[in-house]
């Protein structure tokens, strides 16, 4: 191993030092300083003569008379199945005061594309316990599905929740008591001390601790290191879901500050910018972290992600979420009228979306009259909306009584199917009864894209209006 004296620039997040053999691309770096400090680093460009090297701690102490180590290997990230009930930081190195990790192996942090050829087809419900997703937006094992949100919007109240509550649910004959086990992998990149502390204080309060790996890259931790964190966490999911037969939920938040960072060092390395100053392949670097979801023929285990990132300026044409929706299979998406109103969680289901839902849904997975119930709430909230608008020209009196009835669900289905709180966990059962006792404040003939026979077994006729039209 070679040692070199050479550093020639610093810049930002990067050190600049000559070398006189070749470096490999994303070779580990140890930098030690005059203090005796020693750090850690990547390769992120390699010519002839001179490497760029980004510092995961910052360039803080580093000066000319530093050492360079170059140690020959791409970063690695030690995984056990111990790692379950750990607290990390964004460089993968413990910060909860337990043991030293004692790895069973060393995983390329880069992972390994699953070869299509191999991928199995998500079909599998997963249980949320939040109705907005289950009963219209439906999440599956092996799925890739971002929460679209806005700054102040509380889009880390639905991730604990999420990351508390989600369960696989398994056929009674399968699987242990509890079915498969359950496992969540949560990457924090960029977030405040304050959402730090909310985030491990929900996690040791409900137990979900137990069952989860945390990464937490704060804000005032350097920016190279947000591009660090969600590889180590993708790996530790890739290693408890394909060879330890775990079925992990990944969590990323923000998102948008990750793509920050990519801007920050893109910047630093005076690259050409491509859309509003991101690099030209954020598209191609956000791929390689979400194609990372999926399912592999012959593993029990599976690897489903749900990004979440914060939307700047609530433009949904921005390109963090543009390039993450073409990406991904549908999102979830938070409104802040919705908000303002009080309901939480404040999902619109109108332009929200789960490409894969279809799939994972109906007899055998959740229950037969699944599909039906959620498109015929779809049709009726979205004529709920449009009347609302007509409401605010003409005015509620002008309207049919069967408008009026239109107009009558939109509310319910905001403030009794959509509002459920941030401790309610609702079965997928209990989502679909409370979809059928709204939908049955409709006329019978007005539900038109459900099934005659579900509607015979499920609608419930409202009997006390009848009797009183008799009397």
């Amino acid at each position: 191993m070679k040692e070199y004296q050479t550093i020639t620039e610093i810049s930002g997040p990067l050190v600049f030092a000559e070398v006189d053999e070749p470096v490999g691309y994303d070779e580990i770096v140890e930098i030690e300083t005059p203090q005796g400090e020693t750090l850690r680093g990547q390769v992120l460009e390699s010519s002839e003569g001179i490497v760029s090297i980004q510092v995961f701690e910052g360039t803080g102490g580093i000066d000319r008379n530093a050492s360079v180590r170059f140690l020959g290997e791409t970063m690695k990230m030690p995984v056990t199945e111990d790692l379950l009930g750990r607290v990390l930081d964004g460089s993968g190195n413990p910060i909860d005061g337990g043991p030293e990790i004692v790895p069973d192996k060393r995983q390329d942090i880069v992972g390994e594309a699953i070869n299509p050829y191999s991928r199995e087809y998500p079909e599998e419900f997963i249980q949320t316990g939040v109705s907005a997703i289950d009963g219209m937006n439906t999440l599956v094992r092996g799925q890739k599905l971002p929460i679209f949100s806005g700054s102040g919007l509380p889009h880390n109240e639905l991730a604990l929740q999420i990351a508390r509550q989600a369960t696989v649910p398994e056929e009674e004959d399968g699987g242990d008591e509890e079915g498969s086990e359950f496992a969540v992998v949560f990457g924090a990149m960029g977030i405040t001390a304050e959402e730090a502390n909310e985030f491990m204080d929900d996690f040791e309060r409900t137990g979900a601790l137990e069952r989860s790996v945390v990464f937490m890259n704060l804000a005032d931790d350097p920016a190279v290191e947000r591009q660090v964190t969600p590889r180590l966490a993708l790996t530790t999911a890739e290693y408890l879901a394909f060879e330890k037969d775990y079925h992990v939920l990944v969590i990323l938040t923000d998102m948008t500050n990750y793509c920050e960072a990519l801007r920050e060092i893109g910047a630093a390395r005076e690259e050409v910018p491509g859309r509003r100053g991101y690099p030209g392949y954020m598209y191609t670097d956000l791929a390689q972290l979400y194609e990372r979801a999926g399912r592999i023929e012959g593993k029990d285990g599976s690897v489903t992600q749900i990004p979440i990132l914060t939307m700047p300026g609530d433009d949904d044409t921005h390109p963090i979420p543009d390039l993450t929706g073409y990406i991904t299979e549908g999102q979830i998406v938070m409104d802040r009228n919705l908000n303002s109103q009080g309901v939480e969680p404040p999902v619109n289901v109108l332009p929200s979306l789960s490409r894969l839902m279809d799939d994972g849904i109906g007899e055998g997975l959740t229950r037969e009259d699944h599909g039906d119930v959620s498109d015929q709430m779809y049709a009726a909230y979205a004529e709920g909306e449009d009347l609302r608008d007509l409401v605010n020209i003409v005015g509620r009196e002008a309207l049919s009584k069967r408008d009026n009835k239109f107009l009558d669900f939109a509310d319910r289905f905001e403030t009794e199917f959509v509002q459920q709180g941030y401790d309610n966990n609702r079965s997928i059962e209990e989502t679909l009864e409370l979809g059928w006792d709204l939908l049955s404040d409709l006329p019978k003939e007005a539900l038109n894209r459900i099934d005659e026979d579900l509607i015979e077994e499920h609608y419930r006729e409202d009997e006390p209006e009848a009797a009183e039209v008799e009397a």
